[in-house]
């Protein structure tokens, strides 16, 4: 809890102080449309790397993959357009680096190394899921097909 109230209270006051000093530095005008632009700018960037993800999530998901990386990079997008609509500079190049896909990716690789992926017995590493389990040598077991005829006996019953 310590470090996200340390968080909550530094940043903002960090914040105001850099927009302070670019205000000194290019004028309280200016300095207001660079944090309007970098809102608009960023929700560009946002809107399209969201609709790129979105997409690549589907070709995985219509071939029977699960769309894990896509998953945990609309989880970085969402947070980036959030802190670009932050007020402030910090955030904003925290927001971007988690836009520009070649950050992003190094941030999701790092994160991602420290995930443990746990899978149901039947299911090797690797395995396709779509198609069901494998046996332990990793052959594929054919679905089990039962043809017959069949009566419902209900149905006579209901007629009477």
């Amino acid at each position: 809890m310590r470090p996200f109230l340390l968080l909550f209270i530094i940043m903002p006051i960090l914040e105001m102080w850099v927009l302070i000093r670019v205000g000194e530095e290019i004028g309280a005008l200016p300095t207001i449309g660079l944090v309007l632009l970098t809102a608009v700018v960023g929700l560009a960037l946002l809107k399209r790397q969201g609709l790129s993800t979105i997409m690549r999530a589907q070709q995985k998901m219509a071939v029977g993959e699960l769309p894990a990386q896509e998953m945990a990079e609309g989880i970085f997008l969402a947070v980036g357009g959030a802190l670009l609509l932050t007020p402030g500079f910090i955030t904003d190049a925290i927001g971007f680096a988690c836009l520009i896909p070649g950050i992003r990716h190094l941030f999701l690789g790092k994160l991602l190394s420290h995930v443990v992926v746990v899978r149901g017995p039947g299911y090797p590493p690797g395995g396709d899921h779509a198609h069901g389990p494998q046996s332990q040598s990793g052959e594929k077991r054919p679905h089990d097909v039962i043809e017959g005829d069949f009566k419902r006996e209900d149905d006579d019953k209901n007629q009477r």
